[in-house]
C-alpha cells in the first residue's frame, strides 16, 4: 500500500498543471466569503441577537451558545455546503442547464446555493443548541434561526456582488 501511494504521488507530480481541471460552482465562491473574518464577525453579532431574543437567554449564555453552534456549523458546513452545491449541479442543475442553455453560474443556482447554505447552517446550529444547550426547538424557533442565518449568509452572499471573486 505505501508503494502504491508513492507511485500515485510521483505520477501526480509528473502530470502538467494545465492538465488539472479547476472546477468551481457557486457554493465554492460563497464558501470563501462565509469564512472571511468580517462575515464571521457580522454573522455572529446577528445570530447572537436572535438566540438571545428567541430563547430568552442571558446575554452571556447566548454568546456561548452561538459560538458553539457556529463552530459546529463552520466545521461541518465547510464540507456540507459545497457538497450540496455539487449535488445541485448533478441534479437538478444539469437537467435545466441543458434545457435553458445556461451554465453553472445562473440566477437559479445562486438562489439554490443561498437556500442550501441557510438551511444547512440552521440545521447544524439547531442540533447543537438542542443537544448541548437543551434549548427547545419548534418550527417557530427553527424558522427564526433560519432567518438569522439568512441574514448572516446574505452578508457574505451580497459581498460577491460588491466585490466579485478574482479568478
Amino acid at each position: 500500500m505505501p508503494m502504491l501511494r508513492g507511485l500515485l504521488l510521483t505520477l501526480s507530480l509528473l502530470i502538467p498543471p494545465s492538465a488539472h481541471a479547476d472546477m468551481v460552482w457557486p457554493a465554492l465562491y460563497l464558501e470563501t466569503r462565509l469564512f472571511s473574518w468580517w462575515a464571521i464577525g457580522l454573522g455572529l453579532v446577528v445570530e447572537i441577537f436572535f438566540i438571545w431574543k428567541v430563547f430568552a437567554l442571558p446575554a452571556r449564555n447566548a454568546v456561548v451558545a452561538d459560538l458553539a453552534a457556529n463552530a459546529a456549523s463552520a466545521l461541518l458546513g465547510a464540507l456540507l455546503i459545497p457538497l450540496a452545491g455539487i449535488a445541485w449541479e448533478v441534479f437538478p442543475g444539469l437537467a435545466f442547464y441543458h434545457l435553458l442553455n445556461w451554465g453553472t453560474f445562473n440566477p437559479v443556482t445562486w438562489v439554490a446555493t443561498f437556500i442550501f447554505a441557510c438551511l444547512i447552517n440552521a440545521w447544524l446550529e439547531s442540533y447543537v443548541l438542542k443537544r448541548f444547550f437543551r434549548l427547545p426547538f419548534t418550527k417557530r424557533t427553527f424558522s427564526w434561526l433560519t432567518l438569522a442565518n439568512a441574514i448572516s449568509v446574505g452578508i457574505a452572499f451580497g459581498s460577491l456582488w460588491w466585490t466579485p471573486v478574482e479568478t
